[in-house]
């Protein structure tokens, strides 16, 4: 077990917290891709809801079921509320692969992993082929074709041999990739706090709470189950994935339960400290401001009045004469909440790699003013993210980039070399050394080579197009945000995290 700091006081009963997000979470909460990550159904613009998302309010009452008028006056009755399940991870998913340390980074070795997932309702009479020709854009489509070959495709757990096979309801797709996971800061997740109810923590930034997008080992949840013995959690609350801070875990159904349910009364508080640029007003400053999802996708959200209401308090702690110590208060649990009205504000987070960009425009979104479409600031935001090779912190990966592809009418080995072209092409754009360029010719050589190669512990794959690029990593200081989680507190409980030394009132490292 990891260092236990005495940093509040426990609950005597069975603790409560909340059941929103925080005002600054959303960007980790994506669940994790099943084939690969898939193209939306629409331009990048469209606010898509994530998987697991929903939009309806929770009953007053969890046992009883309402009813309402449904459009032509008709009683409906909503489906039953759904039980809040742990993440639960064992020991065959925490064997899959390990850790090492470099450069002040914590890396996953790379590892085979299975994505599976039954056949959608619009994939039924369609083909493997135009499914990840359409959908499933995460490798070119000569890439699949290899795999095929390979016997990494599986439909109903037989083998794959021709991707022109047309999918029927209820069919069972499972994909054996290599994995690679983005490298997270080395500094260790201390339990700040633990009892039989619940496991608080303090996390460092740059770690997403549970497996999302192309994390996996590199997040809490795993981390915890691996290195401290911690499994079967129920995350109470979600941080962004760049915010540090006290998160909090119940170890049971039962106590996530009544946790929310305080959250519900409005009994919990949540209080942060960031750093934000310029001189931040003396006086206490109250944002009322609405915020709008501009894209789930991509992560990004903006002030307008056609967003969901929200309120935060904020309070400077400091000035050094370059920038402000704020604590903030989220009345409200929007996406990005404190975010987007410090950047409101005219006084982003020094760091923010979203909201302090120049992809707002020359006042960098203050006033809520854009001089852009949605569109435009998405593909300004794409386009610098991309140019730093820092796609990772919008959760993309270069082939989410790629223009949509047509439903395939030529041959399967013609339409995969012109794809293998455009996505070597869109690789040496985005600045991505290949360290061993192969032709169509040389992966259709090396898939054969796979199907006798045992997937078992092995750091390098011939089929993996991610093995044979060299990519730069991060310094750890880029992957801190100035954002911090300080103190949860409610009737009988308060946890508090150490102050940042980025929030200390000497600190001089604008």
């Amino acid at each position: 077990m990891a260092e236990t700091l005495s940093t509040g006081v426990e609950t005597a009963g069975g603790l409560r917290a909340p059941t929103q997000q925080n005002g600054d979470a959303g960007s980790d909460a994506k669940g994790e891709p099943l084939l690969g990550p898939p193209e939306p159904a629409g331009p990048v613009t469209e606010p898509t809801p994530r998987s697991g998302e929903q939009a309806s309010a929770p009953s007053t009452d969890p046992g009883k079921r309402k009813k309402r008028l449904g459009a032509t006056g008709e009683r409906v009755v909503p489906p039953p509320k759904k039980r809040r399940t742990g993440v639960s991870f064992g020991d065959e998913h925490f064997a899959e692969t390990s850790y090492y340390f470099e450069g002040g980074l914590r890396k996953v070795r790379p590892y085979y992993f299975d994505f599976r997932t039954y056949c959608k309702g619009r994939w039924v009479g369609r083909s493997l082929m135009h499914v990840f020709s359409t959908e499933f854009r995460a490798q070119p489509l000569v890439y699949y074709e290899a795999a095929v070959q390979a016997g990494r495709l599986h439909l109903n757990e037989k083998p794959v041999h021709d991707l022109r096979v047309v999918l029927k309801d209820n069919d069972f797709l499972r994909n054996t990739v290599h994995r690679h996971e983005p490298p997270v800061t080395a500094e260790p997740i201390h339990v700040l706090a633990e009892n039989e109810d619940v496991v608080v923590v303090d996390k460092p930034s740059s770690i997403p709470v549970h497996p999302c997008g192309r994390f996996r080992h590199n997040t809490v949840i795993f981390i915890l189950g691996k290195e401290h013995q911690l499994k079967e959690l129920h995350p109470l609350h979600r941080l962004d994935r760049l915010t540090s801070g006290v998160l909090m875990f119940a170890k049971t159904a039962a106590v996530s339960e009544r946790i929310h349910e305080q959250v519900r009364d409005r009994q919990l508080e949540k209080e942060y400290v960031c750093r934000v640029e310029g001189e931040f007003p003396a006086n206490e400053v109250t944002c009322k401001e609405p915020i709008l999802v501009v894209s789930y996708k991509v992560g990004v959200c903006r002030v307008d009045p056609q967003g969901k209401p929200c309120e935060t308090l904020f309070q400077r702690l400091s000035y050094n004469g370059h920038s402000s110590v704020v604590r903030c208060w989220p009345l409200t649990g929007r996406t990005h909440q404190i975010r987007v009205h410090l950047q409101f504000l005219g006084h982003p987070i020094l760091n923010d790699p979203i909201y302090n960009s120049i992809a707002w425009g020359p006042s960098r979104g203050q006033g809520g003013h854009i001089p852009k479409t949605d569109e435009e600031l998405l593909r300004d935001l794409v386009a610098e993210h991309q140019s730093k090779q820092s796609l990772d912190v919008l959760d993309l990966c270069e082939s989410d980039l790629s223009p949509r592809l047509p439903v395939p009418t030529t041959a399967p080995s013609e339409l995969a070399k012109a794809n293998l072209e455009d996505f070597t092409a869109a690789q040496k754009m985005d600045g991505v050394v290949e360290a061993a360029p192969q032709d169509l010719d040389t992966m259709a050589l090396v898939s054969e080579e796979a199907t006798e190669t045992d997937t078992t512990n092995q750091e390098t794959d011939p089929l993996c197009t991610e093995c044979r690029l060299v990519r730069q990593d991060p310094l750890p200081q880029d992957l801190v945000m100035f954002l911090h989680a300080l103190r949860y507190t409610g009737p009988d409980f308060e946890y508090v995290s150490p102050m940042p030394a980025w929030a200390q009132d000497d600190w001089q490292g604008d």
